[in-house]
């Protein structure tokens, strides 16, 4: 076999080594023998080394006029389009998932790109009358300077462009640090970036690990704003990395999100939901529907025909074009995933399928669960209660929608939820009193769109939210500008 490709940072317009010459592995989660690449283990030299080219392009940047700025990340989105099918496959060969989904991975960089560019002709703040004769009075944005970008491996293109469009667009420079089992993506990303001609330093990559790079990343203080998705526990640290001396953090983080069935529900297309929103991307997304909220009447058929169909559903190497779901990204998730599994059985769930790791023939290379569905779980139970990020959806029986609010919002997440049903009524309700960042009606917990807001409630965030104009406000500072032409002082609130 040839050897793997070597990979390098990118730090103020150079691909380097990392200092300490050191590098790890990529690699197929679908297949531990497929070698992708050797990427820089980075430590904070290499880190602080990108935030002082980041710091050193600020200036220029922040004074290049928006729509000038809008244009290269138009033109990087059209590179995408090109690129499309090429980066969604060697995306599948490092994340695992499906080839039809790293291709709406990639779209969702296409399309964020796209809006983001034409914010550049936007960015709008707000004129009003002043109160004062002979007063004009306005509001602007503000960059904030070198925005640090720390992104996960389950969305490793879409992540760093929800983030790194909105910064950019805004007049900020960059220091991405992403997942140490999918730098490939963000590579990719970064050099269609530089080739659509972003100054250097603007945009700088650092790989290696969250201990070495993301630390000293989130707590440099020329770093002005963190933006973090990942878990609760790491999104912890950064909060109060950023704290003390108040630089800005965005956190997005776990979920533990809930599709709802009514007894009104049409079941054909709740099964649907039901089996994108648990099994999709293996069920590693924030938004997974790893809970099934299913009124009595329906509940026996329900389950029979869920467990029916996640059996049925073909798991393997997700380039092969039959596959329904992939792998899990590696060997120590398939664990945790395992773990759940024996913790659910032990807390009297019903293994309804799967529940043992795929190892044999064609899995034995790489990293694989079944579909995992457990029956009359209890609300109150770990395996309904913490968040799994695999393959694994547990099933509640309930009796009243109130109930089934309540079980909803019964954990300590608020990211994604969703119901089912054909009431109208109940429907405005469900819209009204979950509370989740996101609510679906009649569609499962994943489907987010980029021109609305994305993020949620509780321990899931911080209260910032990503895409659309709302992500625009994590990386702005508001400046009200108040300009008095009329020769004389004027006193607001007295005059």
């Amino acid at each position: 076999m040839a050897a793997p490709k070597v990979y390098r940072n990118y730090i103020n317009g150079e691909w380097v080594e990392a200092g300490c010459g050191q590098t790890f592995e990529n690699v197929n989660p679908a297949d531990k023998s497929d070698v992708i690449g050797l990427f820089p283990a980075s430590d904070k030299v290499d880190a602080d080394e990108a935030v002082a080219a980041a710091q050193g392009a600020y200036e220029k940047w922040r004074l290049t006029p928006a729509p000038k700025r809008g244009e290269i990340l138009f033109r990087a989105s059209q590179m995408l389009v090109e690129r499309k099918e090429e980066l969604a496959r060697e995306m599948t060969r490092e994340m695992g998932k499906i080839l039809k989904e790293t291709r709406g991975d990639v779209q969702e960089a296409i399309d964020m790109g796209f809006y983001m560019a034409g914010e550049g002709r936007r960015l709008f703040g707000q004129t009003t009358p002043s109160e004062l004769v002979n007063k004009f009075a306005l509001s602007v944005r503000m960059p904030l300077g070198v925005a640090g970008i720390i992104t996960p491996w389950n969305f490793p293109m879409a992540i760093p462009s929800w983030k790194i469009f909105a910064a950019l667009i805004c007049g900020n420079t960059v220091v991405l640090k992403p997942a140490t089992d999918t730098p490939l993506s963000s590579w990719n990303f970064v050099k269609i970036l530089n080739e659509a001609g972003l100054p250097k330093g603007v945009l700088n990559l650092v790989t290696g690990s969250g201990g070495k790079v993301g630390t000293p990343l989130m707590k440099h203080s020329d770093v002005k704003v963190v933006s973090f998705t990942g878990s609760t526990e790491v999104g912890r640290m950064v909060s109060e990395a950023c704290a003390p001396d108040f630089r800005h953090c965005h956190l997005e983080m776990g979920g533990k999100n809930i599709i709802i069935v009514m007894d009104d529900a049409n079941l054909d297309l709740a099964l649907d939901g039901a089996l994108w929103g648990g099994f999709g991307t293996t069920g590693q997304r924030c938004t997974a529907a790893s809970r099934v909220a299913v009124h009595k009447k329906v509940y026996k058929e329900f389950l029979r025909r869920f467990g029916d169909r996640a059996q049925k559903l073909k798991v393997g190497n997700g380039l092969d074009p039959t596959v329904e779901m992939g792998p899990c990204i590696h060997d120590q998730q398939r664990d945790t995933v395992h773990n759940y599994v024996e913790i659910g059985t032990n807390e009297g769930a019903q293994l309804l399928c799967g529940g043992q790791p795929l190892t044999e023939g064609e899995y034995a290379k790489g990293s694989f669960y079944p579909p995992t569905i457990f029956a009359d779980c209890d609300p109150k139970m770990r395996i309904a209660q913490e968040e799994i990020f695999g393959p694994v959806v547990s099933v509640i029986p309930f009796e009243t929608a109130e109930e089934a609010i309540e079980i909803a919002n019964g954990v300590v997440y608020g990211l994604s939820s969703s119901i089912y049903t054909r009431d109208l009524n109940l429907a405005f309700r469900a819209m009204r009193d979950l509370y989740t960042g996101l609510v679906y009606i009649n569609a499962p917990t994943i489907g987010a769109e980029i021109h609305l807001p994305f993020g949620g409630t509780k321990c899931t965030g911080n209260g910032h939210r990503e895409a659309g104009q709302a992500g625009l406000d994590v990386f702005s500072e508001w400046k009200s500008i108040y300009v008095d032409f009329s020769g004389t002082l004027q006193r607001a609130q007295i005059d």
